[in-house]
């Protein structure tokens, strides 16, 4: 009795199996590429659209205002991003930034001081807010987003109180009946208006806080251990580590920078206008949360709330020179920002399953 055996060509039937694995290989490099560089080519692909298909978007002085209008909320969402980076999130940097430009205003118009006194004035202002944030957060044991957004409207409030619910303007008349004696030094107003080698001034902050920024999150000590609360802060505290200090620290931080982007708003405006502020919180965190979507990090970044800003500035630069009514940028940042999330957290998520 004879047995046939059955005879296989070798490979043949592992031929389809390797290139499943090959396909699906390429699938997860792609998707992490997607991941990982898509937001940079959105940016990328925006600038190139918009330079190539309007002349006047490609001019230098274009490019410049464009980081200049950005600056506030690039400062602003960098503190931000260091309340994140502890878990937390700061909702009062607006009303601090306001707080900035009433106490300049206040500083100078007011009471006739330079521009020197008011630049420490208003930095003082924006640390006693962080400093009212921590101990909200920190001591009373409220939720991040609670405590600051109860700031934010005490903050705005207690300007509008003080002002009488007005804005400060130079030779406006006070309570008393005099003129207002002081105004705003030309040394102070050029913190926006001026600038250096052809440069904003306010760009430079922009840059210069920037770089700071980033040295002090992924460069120093206290940045991996700000890193190490945000992902586990009981873990942190376990292994020693003061976790309600560098939450406060956080908190304090982000008002003095707040504080700087309020500077840059009074100088912009050159007035005690009420409403300063208002608008930026909502850019600010858009461009922390965009800036978590860089290099497919998902986490709060320095350099990815910089590059969110300048999207953000790219998008409301290009609409306004296309003619596009001002409300149609609230529908594209806000498809911006979403588009964003997904490759923080849906694509990201989907990568680790």
């Amino acid at each position: 009795m004879t047995t046939s055996k059955s005879t296989e060509v070798p490979g043949r039937a592992s031929a389809p199996a390797a290139a499943a694995t090959a396909s699906a290989t390429t699938a997860v490099r792609v998707q992490n590429a997607v991941i990982k560089y898509g937001f940079i080519f959105v940016t990328v692909a925006l600038f190139a659209y918009f330079a190539l298909s309007e002349g006047s978007f490609r001019e230098s002085a274009t490019l410049l205002d464009t980081l200049r209008y950005v600056s506030v909320a690039a400062i602003l969402g960098l503190g931000v991003t260091l309340t994140m980076a502890v878990g937390g999130m700061d909702m009062s940097v607006g009303a601090v930034a306001g707080l900035g430009v009433s106490v300049a205003a206040q500083t100078m118009v007011v009471h006739n001081q330079i521009g020197t006194v008011a630049i420490v004035a208003v930095l003082v202002a924006g640390a006693l807010a962080g400093l009212l944030n921590a101990l909200l957060i920190v001591v009373m044991k409220i939720p991040d987003m609670l405590a600051t957004l109860g700031t934010m409207f005490v903050i705005q409030g207690t300007k509008l109180i003080l002002v009488d619910g007005q804005s400060i303007t130079p030779g406006m008349t006070l309570e008393d009946g005099t003129t207002a004696p002081g105004r705003f030094t030309a040394g102070f107003l050029k913190i926006d208006r001026g600038t250096v080698l052809g440069i904003p001034i306010s760009v430079l902050v922009f840059g210069a806080l920037t770089v700071a920024a980033w040295v002090f999150l992924a460069r120093t000590r206290w940045g991996r251990v700000f890193y190490a609360i945000g992902a586990n802060p009981e873990a942190s505290r376990l292994a020693g580590i003061r976790v309600g200090a560098y939450r406060a620290l956080a908190y304090v931080l982000s008002g003095v920078l707040a504080s700087i982007g309020g500077l840059i708003l009074a100088s912009r405006i050159g007035q005690g206008d009420v409403s300063a502020g208002t608008s930026q919180l909502l850019e600010a965190v858009a461009v922390a949360l965009v800036g978590t979507s860089v290099l497919g990090r998902g986490r709060p970044n320095v350099w990815g709330t910089a590059l969110g800003a300048v999207l953000i500035g790219i998008i409301t630069t290009g609409l306004t020179i296309k003619g596009l009514p001002y409300y149609t940028q609230d529908v594209v940042e806000g498809a911006v920002l979403i588009l964003a999330l997904v490759f923080s957290f849906t694509l990201s998520k989907r990568r680790t399953a």
